[in-house]
């Protein structure tokens, strides 16, 4: 049986991001505080509604680390196409609103995060990130 973490435990550190959309879409988008210190241009795992997918931290044109998407597959989340962006399904049925803010919960840094609603708390799977060997392994085989 795996660890489990709850979001309000001292090993996960939370900010406070904003949510807003993506230019002038209605397709909603996270904004990542800098004090967050989140990888960008590349894939982590995003833990919304217990449901881990993945999803690629960007750079805005403004320079601010931002989530845009979150996919089944590490594919999708490279090459969205047609896949399903459960971020914006995560945002229609929580309880929260494009213009005000979401937290984004530090699971395992670099690797996991979480999203939850303010005032919301979740549990989380304790996961750690896989060795830099079996990592270059998965991106060559193109899953992880």
């Amino acid at each position: 049986m795996s660890d489990r973490l709850p979001s309000d435990h001292d090993a996960v550190v939370t900010h406070r991001a904003s949510l807003e959309r993506v230019g002038r879409t209605d397709r909603p988008k996270v904004v990542v505080p800098d004090d967050a210190a989140v990888p960008t241009d590349e894939l982590v795992r995003v833990v919304l509604d217990g449901r881990t997918c993945h999803a690629r931290i960007e750079t805005s044109l403004q320079g601010d680390p931002e989530i845009t998407g979150a996919y089944d597959t590490p594919t999708l989340a490279r090459d969205p196409g047609d896949g399903q962006n459960r971020l914006e399904t995560w945002v229609a049925d929580a309880d929260v609103t494009v213009g005000g803010s979401v937290l984004l919960d530090v699971v395992t840094e670099g690797f996991k995060y979480g999203l939850r609603a303010p005032g919301e708390r979740t549990v989380y799977e304790a996961t750690e990130q896989p060795s830099d060997s079996l990592s270059s392994i998965a991106d060559d085989l193109g899953e992880d």
